[in-house]
């Protein structure tokens, strides 16, 4: 399909019979105020641009509440925890309700979600998807014809149709390893994260950048994005490659399991190894020794997709393709001792 087009909102209707938002809304609802002239004038209007009428969202906005649905692979992840909960309050404040369903990784739920959330007609859906068989959730979202977000990992390519929304991961791997070089690391590690996946490739690409304009060579160490990862790569490292000085953690639980796992070895993080989270959970601040993180500000970010996907939903705004929020990297006892 060439050019995805996005779906004429009511914006494009009124626009296009020359009347206003209001006039059109209170024809789709059959009001008796509206001249039959002018209804035929929006019908006639409504069906030259294709636009569809959602009345399960609209019946939802009549009664004062939305319903938006959020679909997060992962709700154990306190990242996606902390993005969820913001995003909810946020959502609530403006006067939704917010349906939150987890999915844990795996897609055929995630289609089973997607599909009994649309039937509970939800009016708008942000999704952090899950990786594989994205067709049976994002085509069943083409279908309902609701606004409907990615964020944080970028899973259908059609940006046009669902636009996507994350922090600036690169930019996150970037000043990772500046902020270790500066603090002295000659050999720089990157541990965890499955090969492969978009989120991945993301986070490793301005490591794999920052090391090439330095003249230094990457190590990588490819594994689930758990805690239990990353204490079993501190063993791993210490005993296989002892000369690497600082690791740059896909996130922050895998960081904090390194941290543990050095600990079991009695190997001093800061001094002997430096380490650096990524994602800056609130547990980051309080783990011993503190874990250095590049702050991805998730707070920030749900109320920012929040307000995102209201302005679509109430005025018409479609979100840009791609949206890029700014990441700061906060150094803390982890990486900043010795």
């Amino acid at each position: 399909m060439g050019g995805m087009e996005r779906r004429p909102t009511i914006v494009d209707v009124a626009r296009k019979a020359g009347v206003s938002k209001s006039t059109v809304s209170l024809v789709l609802q059959n009001s008796p105020l509206v001249r039959d002239e002018t209804r035929a004038q929006v019908r006639e209007a409504m069906a030259e641009i294709g636009y569809v009428y959602n009345r399960a969202a609209a019946n939802l906005r009549g009664a004062g509440a939305g319903l938006i649905g959020l679909v997060i692979n992962d709700l154990r992840n306190p990242f996606f925890t902390e993005f969820a909960t913001s995003l909810q309050m946020e959502l609530s404040a403006r006067g939704y309700a917010a349906v939150v369903a987890n999915t844990n990784e795996d897609p055929a739920l995630q289609a089973q979600v997607v599909g009994a959330m649309i039937e509970h007609g939800v009016s708008a859906m942000i999704l952090s998807p899950a990786y594989g068989d994205e067709a049976a959730s994002f085509e069943a979202l083409v279908r309902a014809g609701i606004p409907a977000m990615q964020v944080l990992r970028k899973v259908d390519a059609r940006t046009s149709l669902f636009p996507f929304a994350a922090p600036d991961y690169p930019e996150g791997g970037r000043i990772a390893v500046e902020h270790l070089i500066e603090r002295g690391a000659r050999r720089i590690a990157f541990v965890g994260g499955l090969e492969g996946r978009g989120v991945t490739q993301e986070r490793m690409a301005g490591y794999f950048a920052a090391m090439a304009r330095e003249g230094m060579e990457p190590k990588v160490l490819s594994g689930r994005a758990t805690r239990a990862f990353g204490r079993e790569a501190a063993h791993r490292m210490a005993r296989d490659c002892p000369d690497v000085d600082a690791a740059i953690c896909f996130n922050d639980q895998v960081a904090l399991g390194m941290i543990s796992g050095c600990a079991e070895i009695g190997r001093a993080v800061g001094s002997g190894l430096r380490i650096v989270g990524f994602d800056d959970i609130e547990e980051a601040a309080h783990a011993w020794p503190p874990l250095s993180s590049v702050r991805c500000d998730v707070d920030g970010f749900g109320r920012t997709i929040a307000d995102t996907v209201l302005a679509w939903l109430e005025d018409g705004t479609v979100p840009p393709p791609e949206t890029r929020t700014p990441v700061t990297l906060v150094a803390r006892g982890s990486s900043d001792w010795g």
